[in-house]
């Protein structure tokens, strides 16, 4: 009885945890990626958005202050004067440009991280196929006797 606890701890105080599955690799790669191209979406949403806005704004700078306009206001149009609206419109501008910055940040650090994981994993993707087997090809040569990393070498689609 007491050889079978002792195999009982010694199989549950491993070291290192078991490397994931291609399968696992290749999902997580694709929702990182995915996240990207979120993000560089919604970065152009608001890239439009402040083109937009820049319009309005050019437009209602020629415009008699006291003059009657109507803006959209969470799904209600509302009446103000351009006075009341030009302040607004610029505001919101620059909260836009405020987020699109961040967002690009977000979006270097995202792909630094892919970049990582790609490395990490040997991921290559299809269509790379040609110039990443003359880089590596090269690499190889430069660098015999170095051993391998042992990564999953995983081809995604």
């Amino acid at each position: 009885m007491a050889a079978n606890s002792s195999n009982n701890t010694s199989g549950k105080s491993g070291g290192k945890q078991p490397a994931p599955s291609a399968e696992q690799v290749v999902a997580t790669f694709q929702r990182m990626r995915q996240e990207q191209r979120s993000m560089v979406s919604k970065s152009a949403e608001f890239e439009m958005e402040i083109n937009e806005h820049s319009l309005v704004i050019e437009t209602l700078k020629e415009v008699d202050p006291s003059r009657k306009c109507f803006r959209l206001v969470g799904g209600v149009l509302v009446e103000r004067t351009v006075k009341e609206v030009l302040p607004a419109l610029e505001n919101n501008k620059e909260q836009i440009t405020k987020i699109v910055e961040s967002l690009n940040t977000r979006m270097q650090a995202k792909g630094r991280e892919l970049t990582e994981y790609r490395e990490r994993y040997n991921i290559r993707l299809v269509g790379e196929d040609d110039k990443q087997s003359k880089a590596d090809a090269s690499q190889a040569k430069e660098s015999e006797g170095g051993g391998s990393k042992g990564g999953a070498g995983v081809l995604v689609s």
